[in-house]
């Protein structure tokens, strides 16, 4: 009896158990989850799609962060001519009768003590982004995070006594850990005393926040106000 072939079946995907901590509302808003400093879902806020839901531009993020990058470097490096240093003019020995070459000043290059030739002198080397780049780049940022559940919003901190192991508690409950980048606003501005001396904690104020930050962090942590100081103050220009 020749064998009969059984007909092939495509298997379904198996659904993700895992719950979107973002949800759309429609074409503009999108909601996050709010959490108490206890690790609790209080509740859900609106933000723009403009901010947290844009498509992610790899191009104009890498060249966000690379300009960020250097402009962190000073390039103040700088040595002294034999103009610049220290020393008197008087011709050091008699031009005839000693034997020894012809020279002038003792602040010629080849005395120690003297000036450099050729030297490192300062130069800037800073580089310019335009702001609207600079704002697509940053929101491109912040989107990807959110599609990847890297963003939390705390409400409460004017409960948490300011110390450290309050403030490490806090984060153990709402389950971040390692290179947490904190945001915070005025209201929040005694939090950072907590967190100054964490090792994995970087703090931000809302208007500081930069592309690079978002990308380099693990996990992005906004007290309440101020991300809604954020979403006013982006939402303006």
């Amino acid at each position: 009896m020749p064998r009969t072939k059984k007909p092939i079946t495509e298997k379904k995907p198996k659904a993700s158990s895992k719950k979107r901590a973002v949800v759309a509302v429609d074409k503009k808003n999108m909601l996050f989850p709010i959490w108490s400093v206890k690790g609790e879902k209080t509740g859900r806020i609106s933000v723009p799609k403009d901010v947290f839901g844009a498509p992610y531009n790899i191009q104009l993020v890498s060249q966000a962060i690379r300009v960020f990058r250097i402009n962190q470097q000073e390039g103040s490096a700088g040595t002294k001519t034999r103009g610049m240093v220290e020393g008197s003019t008087r011709k050091i020995y008699r031009q005839k009768g000693t034997g020894r070459a012809r020279h002038g000043g003792i602040r010629a290059p080849i005395f120690v003590g003297g000036g450099i030739v050729f030297g490192p002198q300062p130069k800037d080397i800073h580089k310019n982004l335009p702001k609207k780049m600079k704002r697509k780049a940053l929101a491109s940022a912040l989107s990807w995070a959110a599609a990847n559940n890297k963003i939390k919003i705390i409400d409460g901190l004017s409960e948490l006594p300011v110390k450290t192991k309050a403030f490490d508690q806090m984060l153990k409950n709402i389950q971040v850990s390692n290179r947490i980048l904190f945001v915070y606003s005025k209201e929040t501005e005694s939090v950072v005393r907590a967190v100054r001396n964490m090792r994995d904690v970087t703090v931000r104020p809302f208007d500081s926040l930069n592309t690079f930050d978002v990308m380099t962090h693990a996990h992005t942590v906004f007290a309440k106000d101020a991300l809604v100081s954020f979403i006013e103050r982006y939402m303006k220009k």
